[in-house]
């Protein structure tokens, strides 16, 4: 059985959540486990240059959003009540956090500790991590701090942290594989660090160990069907264009639009993007090529009909509309 654990590096409650799920596996019986973690993000806009958590804390602007992690608390009490919590977890008195510090870089590292050693090698990393920011109070997004973590790991060479940069390369290892499985998070629902996610069952926040394993006995009692990996892409990028995230949904339809370009429901799902995200021309294209191959299609031509007129062309769009609406009235 899978356990996916999608979290952040600088949320306290990950790093709650990390032992009491490792107190819940320790009498566990079941089925073996595999424990992965996978990226989210609590603070996206976080500077490159991580600021002091200080002279954060003085920013209304920050101060608003750090409350919408604690409803009901100011941050410096939410702070608090986190660090007691940590204690009595063992992670130690002196435990907090100092930076407000990006952790795209964290995440990258932690992606590729489980591509090249599996998940007993991302573990050893994400304590790592967790213990930089939390325990010694280091800048989690300083390469100098990640390429000791990654020399630990003997992975500074596959990160790219070895040697002068490459110019002609494009994006570090691991960043792109980030960028999809954040998009992967968010269209699997995850909106909160951390969630552990089992098959199509989720849990959110750090929770006690015996409600992690009441979770983890009904998640090995109704192990969902494993769709194959294409038809699951499909319905994750159906799933960010239903959340108004066209953009995403490309991303995620890139490797099925290169691979089954044929298939007429990749096809279709990605004209709903290009034309969501206006890229008119492109969703014209898509579609002129899937209505002269099912005429009868009446979405197709009804989409069609929508993405001539945003372009002007009213009257070619007036002939697909009306038709459209012959064989559908909903679309009239």
């Amino acid at each position: 059985m899978r356990i996916e654990i999608w979290a952040d590096v600088v949320c306290g409650w990950a790093h709650i959540g990390k032992r009491r799920l490792e107190k819940a596996l320790a009498s566990w019986e079941g089925e073996p486990v595999e424990v992965v973690w996978r990226p989210y993000q609590i603070d996206p806009s976080a500077p490159a240059r991580a600021v002091p958590m200080a002279q954060v804390l003085l920013d209304p602007v920050a101060d608003e959003a750090l409350r919408t992690c604690s409803p009901g608390l100011s941050p410096a009490e939410n702070r608090e009540r986190v660090a007691e919590v940590a204690a009595a977890e063992g992670l130690g008195p002196q435990w907090g956090s100092e930076w407000r510090a990006s952790t795209l870089e964290a995440h990258r590292l932690i992606a590729l500790a489980y591509e090249k050693g599996g998940a007993e090698l991302q573990d050893r990393v994400v304590e790592r991590v967790l213990r930089a920011h939390f325990v010694d109070f280091q800048d989690i997004s300083d390469l100098a701090v990640l390429t000791a973590i990654a020399a630990e790991a003997d992975l500074a060479e596959e990160a790219g942290y070895t040697g002068e940069p490459d110019p002609a390369r494009q994006t570090l290892p691991g960043a792109e594989l980030v960028r999809e499985l954040l998009l992967v998070g968010k269209a699997k629902g995850v909106r909160t660090s951390p969630t552990i996610v089992v098959g199509d069952l989720a849990l959110e926040g750090a929770q006690p160990p015996e409600t992690i394993r009441e979770f983890l006995e009904e998640a090995s009692r109704h192990a969902p069907r494993r769709l194959p990996a294409e038809v699951e892409r499909l319905r994750r990028a159906e799933s960010l264009l239903d959340q108004r995230d066209p953009l995403g949904a490309l991303t995620l339809l890139r490797p099925l639009v290169a691979e089954h370009g044929d298939d007429r429901g990749v096809r279709l799902l990605a004209a709903r993007a290009y034309f969501a995200s206006a890229q008119l021309n492109r969703a014209r294209a898509a579609l002129e090529s899937l209505v002269a191959e099912s005429p009868d299609d009446s979405y197709a031509r009804h989409l069609l009909g929508r993405t001539l007129q945003r372009q002007g062309r009213h009257e070619e769009a007036a002939s697909h509309l009306t038709l459209a609406a012959v064989m559908t009235p909903d679309y009239a």
